[in-house]
């Protein structure tokens, strides 16, 4: 089984994604971005190590969640861990939604050296992409902290071949 290196878990929350949600922060992040309300989480050495099966048994035994939210730290530092987590949380019928510095045209990129960021970008539901931008910081974006950020709907914008943007009232 898959051991993440994580900050903590939230079991409940309802500002990271549609429903309620379970919510994972991955401990390590390259991006350091200015005025980042998790920098406890930047340290790649720091957090603790957890099996993902821990991960899923939060999820099965709690009937009211939506589904997962990974969350950081950088999600995709830990791709080949992240990737067996997504496919089983796909597998419980529940949605995933992925933070990410990383612009969705960037993990594209990245996906020609590591076809396992392409696989979870498949398999996960939606994504938060981009870097926290302090100067367009918006309290008022629902699921996202500034306005450069996308919530990406990545089903549809693999079958629509563009990217499609949720647009959440």
């Amino acid at each position: 089984m898959a051991k993440l290196r994580i900050a903590g878990i939230t079991r409940e929350s309802v500002t990271d994604g549609p429903g309620i949600r379970l919510v994972v922060y991955t401990q390590g992040c390259p991006h350091r971005c200015e005025g980042c309300h998790n920098p406890e989480t930047w340290d790649v050495s720091g957090g603790y190590e957890i099996d993902s099966e821990k991960i899923l048994e939060l999820i099965a035994n709690n009937p009211l969640l939506a589904g997962l939210t990974v969350s950081g730290g950088e999600p995709f530092l830990q791709e080949k861990n992240l990737l067996e987590l997504v496919l089983k949380v796909a597998d419980l019928g529940r949605n995933t939604v992925i933070y990410t510095g990383y612009t969705f045209e960037e993990l594209m990129k990245i996906s020609e050296k590591k076809p396992e960021v392409l696989e979870i970008l498949q398999t996960a539901d939606y994504l938060v992409d981009g870097r926290f931008l302090q100067d367009l910081k918006n309290l008022k974006l629902p699921f996202r902290g500034s306005s450069n950020q996308r919530f990406i709907d990545l089903k549809k914008t693999f079958s629509q071949k563009q990217i499609v943007e949720c647009q959440w009232e």
